[in-house]
């Protein structure tokens, strides 16, 4: 199913690759050995859980349906607008960043603050709607940026100290 999720995203003009960018560029700070393949390798694994599938297949599919004119007042005026205080972008986005943990949703604000690469073309006002692709892809990054961090072997390793009485 990641391979249809890929076909959906490049239909909204979305490639792997405009991801892995914004991915290395967050995590290549913290790893210097970190190689452009591992990164594109991490957004194709987020690609491929489900949980992370469906999200985006629901916010692309709210987007498309806005700029077909198909949803119901007043949703579709505050799709339109790109309405500020809606926040339901933001929420649905935080089921990407929330399957590494805390690390992806720091990431996310980031990332939703900075709107790097395809993420500030996708935020752009012009004629197709991406009032919620522009904050899953960003969703999607800070995954897939959390999976590299929690993998990194140099990372520092904690053990638990015996504490039996």
């Amino acid at each position: 199913m990641s391979s249809n999720m890929e076909k959906w995203l490049n239909r909204r003009g979305v490639e792997v690759s405009d991801v892995a960018d914004i991915v290395f560029s967050l995590q290549r700070p913290y790893n210097p050995d970190l190689t452009y393949q591992e990164c594109e390798e991490s957004v194709y694994h987020v690609l491929g859980k489900r949980e992370v599938q469906y999200v985006l297949f629901t916010g692309i599919a709210l987007d498309e349906l806005a700029e077909r004119k198909l949803l119901p007042e007043p949703l579709q005026a505050i799709m339109e607008a790109d309405e500020s205080l809606y926040g339901v972008d933001e929420t649905l986005a935080l089921g990407i960043t929330n399957v590494y943990g805390m690390i992806g949703l720091t990431s996310f604000g980031y990332l939703d603050k900075v709107k790097p690469g395809i993420i500030r073309k996708l935020n752009e006002k012009g004629k197709h709607v991406h009032v919620f692709l522009d904050d899953l892809v960003a969703g999607l990054a800070a995954a897939a940026s959390a999976r590299i961090a929690h993998q990194d072997p140099k990372a520092n390793r904690y053990e638990i100290a015996d504490q039996s009485l």
